[in-house]
């Protein structure tokens, strides 16, 4: 394998980086100044007028969309490889990835539309994507059973003649409140007597249906992650024509486990951009500062800190490099066991080098001065989002196992596991 970045990559790499120098790093203080300006005025969904005056200079600039995988649409798009050096880069900041189009949840429900949409559906909802226009959110899991096993999902897709009738409740459905928000893609059971595997469904909803109401918001360790957010969604007697339906009845799982690779293994691209900034961070606060009587980073508990979060940091990006690597060429189901290990290492990886960049940063750490105790909630999110840390462990100790079985194929009949969150 060789993760030699190409010069499309490299070159790509520095325009992005010019990019994040002249606009987006210069404007972090001026975006949260307008989130907490919308609160005041008791809007706080309301977007950011900084990220909306930033989108045209990011097309203009040639990095719109950078996300997308090639396909007939997008012929020019990229790798899951190409795209991960990109992605880390607009890790950094956590509302970078909207100025290039490639936030999530629209990343992943854009993907799904391309590769399980029916050609009217990817007219109406992903081309509107595609160009920014609107936004999208995915409601997958549920707050009365637990989603890690989304076989429990209990939300109902019932036929009635030419219509699917909707019922259930979501949450974490991010970006619900966002006044762009324009489509659900949802996930629900279509057959109470099918296979275990072959009960769910998913089906486009558009957001201005009757009977979908926004019940609450969630916060995040203290955090409303305005203007995107977290819903909880309630979906009463929901109507939407039978065409709605992504590849058919029964289907979900399938849909999932495509949805979901590319998803996870963005969070990890973005997980190590977090990690190596806030490394930075720390190095520069233990550089500046003196305690009893020479530099803090001359003290050998926190060299040793460095050095580990430098050896975390790298042996992360490089099983993440590994894993996009073979979703490429071999596919997700093949790079099931990687893109599980990596789901598990990079936020865990992650979590670490911000708690230490914290801990560099005494009390500044934990305050609003600094963006580390914002970064450590949300990794130490991931750690629940697109599936809990025991869920993968366990499917990677079942691939593992079943290499040391004596059935052909035991390997291979481990489900990738389908989950967003507990």
């Amino acid at each position: 394998m060789d993760f030699t970045y190409s010069p499309k990559v490299r070159e790509m790499q520095a325009r992005l980086n010019d990019f994040m120098d002249r606009h987006i790093y210069p404007n972090e203080h001026r975006f949260h100044q307008e989130v907490e300006a919308n609160r005041q005025a008791g809007n706080v969904w309301q977007p950011t007028r900084v990220v909306e005056e930033l989108k045209p200079k990011a097309r203009e600039a040639g990095l719109w969309n950078l996300f997308l995988p090639h396909s007939p649409r997008v012929p020019e798009g990229l790798s899951n490889l190409e795209y991960a050096p990109l992605c880390e880069i607009m890790g950094r900041v956590h509302f970078a990835a909207e100025v290039f189009n490639c936030s999530a949840p629209d990343t992943g429900n854009m993907e799904t539309l391309e590769r399980y949409g029916a050609e009217h559906l990817k007219r109406q909802w992903l081309d509107p994507l595609l160009r920014g226009e609107i936004r999208s959110a995915f409601a997958m899991t549920e707050p009365d059973v637990a989603s890690s096993d989304a076989t429990n999902i209990q939300s109902r897709i019932e036929r009635q003649g030419d219509h699917y009738v909707i019922n259930g409740r979501k949450w974490w459905t991010s970006g619900a409140a966002d006044p762009r928000c324009k489509v659900f893609i949802f996930m629900g059971k279509t057959n109470l007597e099918a296979g275990r595997h072959e009960q769910q469904s998913m089906i486009v909803v558009p957001a201005d249906t009757p009977g979908i109401t926004i019940k609450r918001e969630l916060s995040v360790f203290g955090y409303d992650d305005a203007p995107h957010g977290h819903s909880e969604v309630l979906f009463q007697n929901v109507r939407v024509p039978v065409d709605n339906i992504l590849l058919g009845e029964g289907r979900g799982f399938e849909i999932a486990q495509g949805r979901l690779g590319p998803g996870r293994i963005h969070h990890c691209m973005r997980s190590i951009g977090v990690a190596e900034r806030a490394l930075e961070y720390m190095c520069k606060r233990l550089s500046s500062r003196v305690a009893f009587g020479r530099p803090i980073s001359t003290q050998t508990v926190w060299q040793e800190r460095i050095a580990e979060a430098r050896c975390m940091i790298d042996q992360a990006r490089l099983m993440t490099l590994k894993a996009a690597h073979m979703m490429d060429t071999v596919g997700n189901k093949i790079a099931k066991a990687e893109i599980a290990m990596i789901k598990v290492i990079a936020p865990n990886m992650a979590c670490k080098v911000v708690d230490w960049a914290i801990q560099a940063h005494g009390g500044g750490g934990v305050s609003q001065d600094f963006p580390l105790a914002s970064f450590y909630a949300h990794q130490r999110t991931l750690r629940l989002a697109d599936g809990p840390d025991e869920v993968h462990r366990n499917s990677i100790a079942k691939l593992e196992l079943a290499k040391h079985l004596a059935i052909p194929g035991a390997a291979d009949a481990v489900e990738m596991p389908i989950t967003r969150g507990s």
